[in-house]
């Protein structure tokens, strides 16, 4: 592992333990180099997934992307970031598992959106706002009426 002060090839781990939600490794690490210590989260990586976007772009599937969209659908928003992290997981661990190296960029927008309307109504609707590229405040309208008649449904 490369040290992020000062580029030394060979780092030494002080210290190993997985999180809270054994989702990662958490390592302690140390650069003979430059004496920094610095932390790494390490994830096990069932398969390389790769993102065919809707212009067909091939792009490395970027777990920390996904985190991030789903953060800023939550900024402000009552929900717990230990529950934004286990969404994110959950939608990982669904598409390691698909058998499917390559991922259509629609299925997981829709991974998304199926959490995210779980998860809180408000970031739901942010989210959707964009993955469906709303233009006017009628595509809001439309939108939330749509919701509001599938959860009378349900």
């Amino acid at each position: 592992m490369r040290c992020p002060f000062c580029g030394h090839e060979d780092t030494q781990v002080k210290d190993s333990r997985p999180t809270d939600d054994n989702s990662a490794i958490r390592r302690r690490r140390y650069c003979p180099s430059c004496g920094s210590r610095f932390t790494t989260f390490e994830r096990v990586q069932l398969r390389e997934l790769t993102v065919v976007k809707k212009n067909g772009q091939r792009v490395q599937f970027d777990r920390d992307k996904l985190a991030r969209s789903i953060s800023v659908a939550c900024r402000k928003r009552p929900v717990d970031p230990e529950r934004v992290e286990r969404v994110v997981n959950g939608i990982v661990r669904r598409l390691e598992s698909s058998g499917e190296s390559e991922i259509p960029s629609t299925q997981i927008g829709e991974l998304v959106m199926d959490a995210l309307r779980a998860l809180d109504p408000v970031a739901y609707v942010r989210f959707a706002s964009v993955y469906r590229n709303f233009r006017e405040a009628r595509d809001f309208e439309e939108f939330i009426s749509d919701l509001a008649e599938t959860n009378l449904k349900d």
